[in-house]
C-alpha cells in the first residue's frame, strides 16, 4: 500500500518505482488499463475492436441535426434537441458513449461561480441530472447530493466567497459562510488551523458520467433521436451556395454518409480535428488532468466535496474514500491527439502531481497515512446540461436563450484562432489560473501584444497601462510612475522559463488584486474629473470599423438596426441590433455615407447606399458574425467591409474639447455648423479624417476616425493644442466610470442577447412608431403589450463602498435581482450600480413598481441602503453633450 506522505518524499527525488499494485512512471503515452472510481463504465470487454464490428444501428440517409461526439456535452445536446421537439436528430460516436474524456471525469458540480451566466447554466445542469432525467426515465443518473465546501485560507478568498453567497441569493442557491469552528463541526477530519472561513453549499454534489450519459441517451431515444456508436466521422461535406456562403451538406462516416444541414461539434479534445473537416478553426489545446483515488478513510462518509482553491486542490467524496486532484501551473500538454484513443488514460507524472499531495495532506491530515488505491490521468461535465440546452436553442432558434457570448468561438478574430502561440499561452494560463481568485480588474498575461494600434508606442511612453480585449491592447489607465510594458509570457516560471522579476506591469496588476478600491483609484479619479472639468483624449482605435455598402444596403440596414436610419448622408445614429427574440446583439453607431465612385482611406467606392459602423472592439467579431449571418440568410446584395486595422479612432471629450479641436481641425465646430450626431470629412493637422460629434461619457466631444498612417501626427497635434487647456490622456477605466455615471449602457454588461432594449431603457433606439419592419420587432411589440418582466434600474449608494457587479438587489426585504455593472462615479462622488429587477409575484415590472420600493444592495453579505433612479442622476437633461455648461 502506498502512503501519500511517502509519495510526496519519493517524488521529490524521482518518480516512485511502485505505488500500490501497479507501477507509475512519468511516461506521457496513453494506456488503456486503469481503474476509475465508478462502479461501472460503458467500456466493453472487447475494447477498441468494437469499432470493427460496425455501427450500433443503421445510419439514416438524412438527419435534421447531426451531433458529433458521445460525451457529456454531446449527450446533453441531443437530449435537449429531442426535448424541444427536433425530429431526426442523430448522435454519432466513434467508439462508445463517454469513451473520450467523459468516462473518467470527476463529475463534480459546484453551483456558485463568479459569473451569473455560469450560475444559470450550472443550475440547469443540476436540475437535469438530479430531477428531470429520473422523472422522465425512471433511471437513477448517479447524482449524489453531499454538498460542497470552499476553503478560504486568506482574506481575499473569503471575500470572494462572500460575493458568491450574495449572488447565490439572487438565484435561490442556498449557501453559508462558516467560521473555522463551524467548518470543523461539519467536517471533523479537516485541519482548520489556517482557515479564515469556508463557504458551504449544501445542494452541491457529484454526477456519475456513465449513468448520466446513458440516461440522457435513453431519454433522447424515447423522443425519436438516434444514438449511433462505433461510427467514426471521416469528413464533413460543405457546399458553397449561389451567394458564396459555405453551408454544411452532409457528414461522411466509415459506414456511409448522412445528408444534413446542421452539424454540432461536441467532440471534446477532438473538436479541432472535426472543425478542420468543415474548414473551421477551433482554438483548443488538450492537457493531462490527474487525480488519485485513496483507500478507505474512516469517518469520511457523507462529507461534502472540498475545493481548496489556494492549495489548488479538490477532494471529491467517493463512498468511503476520496478522489484528490488539482490544477497546477505546469500541466502536461497532449501534443498529438490520437483518433484511436478510447477509454484510455495516461500514466500519472508524479513530478507534476506531487504539489497537490502536500495541499491535500495539509487540509485533511489523515491522508498522510492513507493508501493510494488508483490513479487517473486523462485529457481534461459540469456545464454540460446548461450548454447543451443553449446549443439546442441555438440550432432551433438561431440564437441561444441565454448570453453565451463567452462560450462562442465566433467572438475570436481569425488572427487569434490561426495563431498557435496565442492558443497555447491562453490555454495554459486558463488552466493554471483555474482556481485563482477572480478579481474584477484582472488581465491576462498570456497571448498579449497580438494586435496593437498605431498609437501603442506613443501611449506606452506616456505611462499607459494596457488592457487586453480580443487580442487588442487598449489603454486601461495612465500611470504617473512611468512605462509599464507587457512582456513576453513567462508561463509563471513553468517548463524551464524564467519568471519575470521586478515586472512593472505585473506589479501594477497585482495592486488590482483586491475587492476594495485599488491604490491607483485616485489616478483614475483625476482622469475622470479632468474630462468633466476640462478635456480628456481617449484612444479608441481598437474599435471595430465596418462599411455596409451596396444596392441592398438600405434594406439590410432597415432590417438589421432597431433605430430609424433613414436620414441623409452626414448623419450618425446610435442604435441596437436585435435577434428574433428581441434580445440585444449589439449597440453601435451607424453613419450614413454619400455614394462615391472614388475609394479613399475613409470610405470605399460603392453604388447604392452606404453606412459606416463603429462597434466596441471587444465585441467586433461578434458583430461581424451577426451581420454576416443576417446578410447571408436574407440574400441582401451588399458588402460588409472590415477596416478595423486600417483606421484609428481618437476621441476628445469635455467642456474644452471644442476649443482644443478648433485649433486642430479646419472646420467650424459650432452647434449650428456641426450639430450633435453628425459627421464630416475634415482635415486635422493636414490629414483627412472623419470627425463625428458624439459622446460616450456625457460631455461635449468629437471622435476622429483617422487613417492608420496619420494617427500619430493627429494625436500629437491634439495633445499640443490641449496643453494649455488641461487636456489629459485617459483610458477605459475612466470610460467605465464616466459612462455609468451618465447612464450609458455597455454591451455584455448592461445589454446582452437575452436583454431587450425595452427592458434596458433603450426604447428610443427602436423605430416602433414607424411601420418599418426590423429584426426583433415582433418580439418587442409582444413584450410591450404584455408588460416588461424586468427592468434595468440605476442605483446609487451614499456610503463610499466599492462595488463591481454580482451584488444582490433587495426590495422591501426580498431579493429581486442582482447587479450587472457597478463603478464609482467621481463627479457625483457615489457608487453607481445597474441591475435588472423582477417582481417576485411574477407580474410585469412597471415604473410605479420601481419607484415604490425600498432598496438595498448586498455586498459580501452586508447590505447598504440604495436609491433607485429612473434616469441618470448626472446631467439628466443632457445639457452637457449639447455644450451647455
Amino acid at each position: 500500500m502506498a502512503w501519500l506522505s511517502r509519495a510526496l518524499r519519493v517524488a521529490a527525488t524521482c518518480p516512485p518505482p511502485v505505488l500500490g499494485p501497479r507501477a507509475l512512471t512519468g511516461r506521457a503515452g496513453p494506456t488503456t488499463e486503469k481503474s476509475v472510481p465508478y462502479q461501472r463504465t460503458l467500456k466493453e470487454a472487447q475494447g477498441p475492436s468494437a469499432v470493427a464490428q460496425g455501427p450500433s444501428q443503421p445510419l439514416p440517409s438524412t438527419a435534421n441535426v447531426v451531433v458529433i461526439g458521445g460525451g457529456s456535452l454531446g449527450c446533453q445536446t441531443l437530449y435537449h434537441l429531442a426535448k424541444l421537439g427536433v425530429s431526426g436528430a442523430v448522435l454519432l460516436e466513434r467508439e462508445r458513449l463517454t469513451s473520450g474524456t467523459t468516462w473518467h471525469t470527476a463529475g463534480l458540480l459546484w453551483q456558485l461561480r463568479p459569473s451569473d451566466v455560469e450560475v444559470e447554466l450550472l443550475a440547469h445542469t443540476r436540475r437535469v441530472v438530479s430531477r428531470d432525467l429520473e422523472e422522465e426515465t425512471g433511471l437513477h443518473t448517479g447524482w449524489i447530493q453531499n454538498g460542497g465546501l470552499f476553503i478560504a485560507s486568506n482574506r481575499q478568498r473569503l471575500d470572494e466567497y462572500k460575493r458568491l453567497m450574495s449572488l447565490g441569493k439572487a438565484y435561490g442557491v442556498e449557501s453559508h459562510v462558516l467560521s473555522p469552528a463551524e467548518t470543523k463541526a461539519l467536517y471533523p477530519l479537516m485541519n482548520v488551523d489556517d482557515l479564515y472561513g469556508t463557504l458551504y453549499v449544501p445542494h452541491d454534489g457529484t454526477m456519475d458520467p456513465a449513468g448520466t450519459c446513458t440516461t440522457l441517451a435513453r431519454a433522447a431515444a424515447a423522443r425519436g433521436a438516434q444514438v449511433i456508436e462505433n461510427c467514426p466521422v471521416t469528413g464533413i461535406h460543405v457546399r458553397t451556395d449561389d451567394f458564396g456562403v459555405r453551408r454544411v451538406a452532409a457528414v461522411e462516416t466509415e459506414h456511409g454518409s448522412i445528408q444534413t444541414p446542421c452539424v454540432v461539434n461536441c467532440a471534446g479534445v477532438w473538436a479541432s480535428a472535426v472543425g478542420r473537416m468543415a474548414g473551421v478553426k477551433v482554438p483548443l489545446v488538450a492537457m493531462h488532468h490527474a487525480y488519485i483515488v485513496t483507500e478507505r478513510i474512516e469517518g469520511i462518509q457523507n462529507m461534502p466535496n472540498v475545493r481548496d482553491h489556494d492549495a489548488s486542490v479538490y477532494l471529491r467524496l467517493q463512498g468511503d474514500a476520496l478522489s484528490v486532484g488539482g490544477y497546477e501551473a505546469n500541466p502536461i500538454f497532449w501534443e498529438e491527439v490520437s483518433d484511436k484513443f478510447a477509454f484510455g488514460l495516461f500514466d500519472l507524472d508524479w513530478d507534476v502531481f506531487t504539489q497537490h499531495i502536500e495541499g491535500a495532506i495539509n487540509r485533511v491530515p489523515v491522508l498522510e497515512k492513507t493508501g493510494v488505491k488508483s490513479t487517473v490521468c486523462g485529457p481534461g461535465m459540469m456545464l454540460g446540461g446548461g450548454c447543451g440546452q443553449e446549443l439546442a436553442h441555438w440550432i432551433i432558434q438561431g440564437r441561444p436563450e441565454k448570453d453565451m457570448y463567452s462560450y462562442d468561438i465566433r467572438r475570436f478574430h481569425h488572427l487569434l484562432t490561426d495563431h498557435r502561440r496565442w492558443i497555447r499561452e491562453r490555454s495554459h494560463e486558463s488552466y493554471a489560473k483555474n482556481y485563482s481568485v477572480v478579481f474584477p480588474h484582472d488581465e491576462p498575461l498570456a497571448g498579449r501584444n497580438m494586435r496593437t494600434d498605431p498609437l501603442h508606442e506613443e501611449l506606452l511612453a506616456r505611462g499607459c497601462v494596457f488592457q487586453e480585449r480580443q487580442g487588442w491592447e487598449r489603454p486601461g489607465w495612465f500611470s504617473p510612475q512611468g512605462t509599464a510594458p507587457v512582456l513576453q509570457y513567462d508561463y509563471y516560471g513553468a517548463y524551464g522559463n524564467q519568471a519575470h522579476e521586478d515586472y512593472t506591469y505585473g506589479c501594477l496588476l497585482g495592486d488590482e488584486y483586491t475587492f476594495d478600491f485599488p491604490p491607483h483609484h485616485d489616478v483614475i479619479k483625476k482622469e475622470c474629473l479632468a474630462c468633466r472639468g476640462a478635456a480628456a483624449v481617449f484612444n479608441m482605435s481598437y474599435f471595430g470599423k465596418f462599411y455596409l455598402v451596396g444596392l441592398d444596403a438600405r434594406k439590410a440596414a432597415d432590417w438589421l438596426f432597431s433605430a430609424d436610419i433613414s436620414r441623409p448622408p452626414g448623419s450618425t445614429v446610435y442604435t441596437c441590433m436585435l435577434n428574433h427574440r428581441g434580445g440585444t446583439e449589439s449597440d453601435l453607431t451607424v453613419s450614413r455615407l454619400a455614394p462615391s465612385s472614388q475609394a479613399s482611406a475613409l470610405a470605399p467606392a460603392f453604388e447604392g447606399d452606404g453606412y459606416y459602423l463603429a462597434v466596441g472592439g471587444a465585441v467586433a467579431q461578434h458583430n461581424w458574425s451577426h451581420i454576416s449571418t443576417v446578410l447571408q440568410d436574407h440574400k441582401f446584395r451588399c458588402q460588409l467591409i472590415d477596416s478595423s486595422e486600417d483606421l484609428g479612432m481618437i476621441s476628445i471629450q469635455g467642456p474644452a474639447s471644442r476649443t482644443i479641436l478648433q485649433e486642430v481641425l479646419d472646420a467650424d465646430l459650432s452647434n449650428e455648423a456641426f450639430p450633435f450626431s453628425t459627421h464630416k470629412l475634415v482635415r486635422a493637422a493636414g490629414h483627412l479624417v472623419r470627425a463625428m460629434r458624439l459622446s460616450f461619457v456625457g460631455e461635449l466631444g468629437w471622435e476622429l476616425h483617422v487613417p492608420r498612417s496619420a494617427c500619430v501626427p493627429v494625436y500629437q497635434a491634439v495633445m499640443t493644442a490641449g496643453t494649455k487647456h488641461g487636456l489629459v490622456n485617459a483610458g477605459y477605466r475612466a470610460i467605465d466610470s464616466l459612462s455609468i455615471e451618465k447612464g450609458y449602457r455597455h454591451w455584455h454588461a448592461d445589454l446582452r442577447p437575452d436583454d431587450s432594449p425595452l427592458e434596458a431603457g433603450l426604447a428610443f433606439t427602436c423605430k416602433l412608431k414607424s411601420a418599418v419592419p426590423f429584426l426583433g420587432r415582433e418580439a418587442l411589440e409582444k413584450q410591450r403589450a404584455h408588460g416588461l418582466p424586468r427592468r434595468l434600474v440605476c442605483f446609487t449608494v451614499d456610503e463610499k463602498v466599492p462595488m463591481f457587479g454580482l451584488e444582490a438587489i433587495w426590495r422591501n426585504g426580498q431579493v429581486v435581482g442582482h447587479i450587472r455593472r457597478a463603478d464609482f462615479g467621481f463627479f457625483i462622488d457615489k457608487t453607481l450600480a445597474y441591475g435588472y429587477i423582477r417582481d417576485p409575484s411574477g407580474g410585469p415590472v412597471s415604473l410605479d413598481f420601481v419607484k415604490s420600493g425600498d432598496y438595498a444592495l448586498e455586498r459580501m453579505g452586508v447590505t447598504y441602503p440604495a436609491q433607485a433612479h429612473l434616469r441618470s442622476p448626472f446631467d439628466p437633461d443632457n445639457k452637457r453633450v449639447k455644450g451647455i455648461y
